[in-house]
């Protein structure tokens, strides 16, 4: 295992995992929201004292106990550190939005796959140019709450495609039906997942104009998803998953 790589920890995980927007330290209580106070008592029936895991994406995760605050309140009170926060090492995701529900999936399996950014990129032949930006959040939170990661990707306001191309440091892997993923992928092994922007178009492609002015950039990798066409969600993970079995924390 590579040092500062995030492994799963050797605990239950079919206990409440939540991720609470407050500082979590030992002797430090950290105020639940009122849904998080009525699923924790009035859903999961857990009582004062009971167990729960909580994460912020700062301060690692720890096991902390309920205590109960006016009639439906609640807090938690930490009581010592599971995992300490790592560093994120992921790659950044950028992608034409989608439909609702789609949005939703593509948005649980990129934190789910260890991306660092998520970024919505404003294409010609995009679909769907308005995001409900919180709901989003909730999406991100939720894949890592259940799935025990510690590190909440960035997420940005939708960016025109210009403007987005023009703002980029890292290098784009560009999702290319026209590559050959031997190159590809020989190409990425030579770069650290986190000096990647992993960029999917819409499902009508890019236009041609999108793809000269990727084309002209120094540092762009063209990726092949293989013979199949994938719906932009389904490309999500099969692009991030041979990033990270090439450069990232899979090897």
């Amino acid at each position: 295992m590579k040092p500062g790589a995030q492994t799963l920890a050797k605990y239950e995980f079919r206990g409440p995992r939540l991720f609470v927007d407050a500082p979590l330290a030992a002797a430090q209580e950290a105020e639940l929201a009122p849904e998080q106070a009525h699923y924790l008592r009035q859903v999961m029936r857990l009582g004062d004292g009971a167990e729960v895991l909580a994460f912020n994406g700062r301060d690692g995760e720890w096991l902390a106990r309920i205590a109960a605050t006016g009639k439906r309140g609640a807090v938690l009170r930490p009581q010592k550190q599971i995992r300490p926060q790592p560093e994120t090492f992921g790659p950044a995701y950028a992608f034409a939005p989608l439909k609702q529900a789609r949005l939703d999936y593509m948005v649980q399996k990129a934190v789910e796959m260890g991306a660092s950014r998520l970024s919505p990129v404003l294409t010609q032949f995009t679909q769907v140019n308005r995001m409900n930006m919180d709901r989003m959040r909730a999406n991100a939170i939720e894949a890592a709450e259940q799935c025990g990661i510690l590190a909440l990707p960035a997420i940005d306001e939708p960016s025109a495609f210009q403007k987005w191309l023009a703002s980029q440091e890292n290098t784009i892997v560009f999702c290319d039906e026209d590559s050959t993923s031997s190159t590809s992928l020989e190409d990425l092994r030579r770069v650290k997942a986190r000096e990647l922007t992993v960029l999917v178009g819409p499902e009508g492609g890019f236009s041609e104009d999108e793809r000269r002015a990727l084309l002209a950039r120094d540092r762009v990798i063209r990726l092949s998803l293989g013979p199949r066409i994938l719906r932009a969600d389904t490309a999500a993970v099969a692009a991030l998953a041979l990033v990270q079995a090439a450069c990232g924390d899979w090897r």
